[in-house]
């Protein structure tokens, strides 16, 4: 039997979440379901349900950059991203191993930043140290920086309570040095639309959405940061990527569930079930 052609490789850079809704389960869940072979450097490892985080481990930082660069020496890295990396040592780690292994912008294969900096319940992720060295050392690295709201004001100090605000916060965000930024909107619950915000430097880009009608949304940014990993991965460009990261995280959200006590995880199985409903007539 001829073995089949690999498929695109696609690596993130994460924390475990013990609830399968965020972190490195969603980044694999939806690089899979993007039709990407998901690579792991794994940083951390939560306890945490949908009540709360109950406890952290992070892996040594040196053993995150050996993942890095094990995978990268051996397996074709289409794309990467990064979700929670917990300290500022483990992000100089990540840095460095990131030069080496020729990802990030200006490098060879293209560099997702997720700046993650606090769980969707509330929990800090990493001290002042951490968030300077990601601001100093990953966002200049960053091919697209990814921010929801909270963390353009962790970055930048600019509090965005209204659309007309994401664009100075573009603004801002792309002179600490990513080739792009990517606003999402998701938390302006009082807008009627989830219109996300593109900017490489000189033109801004809108990308559209429903704002759907769900408290389940436990996993939203990493989903949406992982499927512009994987059209990068795929050979997109960045503007298709993040239109195809918009267009996945809207179905997501659409078919978000319950899963324990509070807020449930947005859905990559939306794409199963209409691969079903194909093959099934």
């Amino acid at each position: 039997m001829t073995p089949a052609q690999a498929p695109p490789a696609a690596l993130t850079i994460a924390g475990s979440d013990s609830g399968g809704a965020a972190g490195l389960q969603a980044d694999l869940r939806t690089f899979l379901t993007c039709g990407v072979h998901g690579l792991v450097a794994v940083t951390a490892v939560t306890v945490q349900n949908t009540l709360g985080v109950h406890g952290r481990s992070d892996v040594p930082a040196d053993i995150v950059a050996g993942q890095i660069e094990a995978v990268a020496a051996d397996m074709a890295v289409g794309a990467a991203k990064t979700g929670m990396l917990a300290s500022a040592e483990i992000i100089g780690a990540v840095a460095e191993a990131c030069d080496r292994a020729n990802i990030g912008a200006g490098a060879e294969i293209p560099f997702v930043v997720d700046p993650v900096a606090a769980s969707m319940h509330g929990h800090p992720l990493f001290d002042e140290a951490g968030l300077t060295a990601l601001r100093d050392l990953l966002l200049p690295r960053a091919t697209v920086l990814t921010p929801n709201l909270d963390e353009v004001r962790l970055l930048t100090g600019i509090e965005v309570s209204e659309r007309a605000q994401m664009r100075a916060a573009a603004v801002e965000l792309h002179a600490l040095g990513p080739r792009y930024v990517l606003v999402k909107s998701g938390h302006l619950t009082a807008d009627a639309e989830c219109i996300d915000l593109l900017y490489d430097g000189s033109e801004f880009v809108e990308l559209p959405g429903p704002r759907h009608d769900t408290m389940h949304t436990h996993g939203a940014g990493d989903t949406m940061a992982a499927a512009l990993t994987a059209g990068l991965a795929r050979g997109m460009s960045v503007v298709d990527a993040a239109r195809f990261g918009k267009w996945f995280v809207g179905n997501a959200v659409a078919h978000s569930y319950p899963m324990g006590a509070k807020v449930g995880p947005v859905s990559a199985f939306w794409r199963l079930a209409e691969e079903d409903q194909q093959a099934t007539g």
